[in-house]
C-alpha cells in the first residue's frame, strides 16, 4: 500500500521560511495531481496549492507570490516553500496525490499524515 510520508513541518517566526516535503513509501504506478492543503484549528481542510504531473501549478489566494509548489517526478516527491509566514499559516499541512497503483485502475486520493506548521513571535 502506497503512503506519503511528510517531513518539515515545525516553528517558525513571522516573516520566516519553511520548506515541506512529500515523498511516497514506495513506488506507485503513476501519480496524477499532487497537492498541499491544511487545515486550521476550527477550519475546514483547504487546498493551498497543486501540481500536475506536467508540472502546471495553482495557487490558493492567501498563498501566490509567498508558497511555490514543485514536484520531482522520477523521486515521486513533492515539495512546498513557503516564505513570508504569517500568523495565519499555521495549520496542519497534508500532503495529497491522486495515486494509481496498476493499469487499468482509476487514481485514488491518498494523504499524509499531517505535520504540523506554527508561526509564532
Amino acid at each position: 500500500q502506497v503512503q506519503l510520508v511528510e517531513s518539515g513541518g515545525g516553528l517558525v517566526q513571522p516573516g520566516g521560511s519553511l520548506r515541506l516535503s512529500c515523498a511516497t513509501s514506495v513506488r506507485p504506478f503513476r501519480i496524477n495531481d499532487m497537492a498541499w492543503y491544511r487545515q486550521a484549528p476550527g477550519k475546514e481542510r483547504e487546498l493551498v496549492a497543486s501540481i500536475t504531473a506536467g508540472g502546471r501549478t495553482k495557487y490558493a489566494d492567501s498563498a501566490k507570490g509567498r508558497f511555490t509548489i514543485s514536484r520531482h517526478n522520477f523521486e515521486n516527491t513533492v515539495s512546498l516553500e513557503m516564505n513570508s509566514l504569517k500568523l495565519e499559516d499555521t495549520a496542519v499541512y497534508y500532503c495529497n496525490a491522486q495515486i494509481v497503483t496498476s493499469w487499468g485502475e482509476s487514481s485514488r486520493p491518498h494523504w499524509g499524515q499531517g505535520t504540523q506548521v506554527t508561526v509564532s513571535s
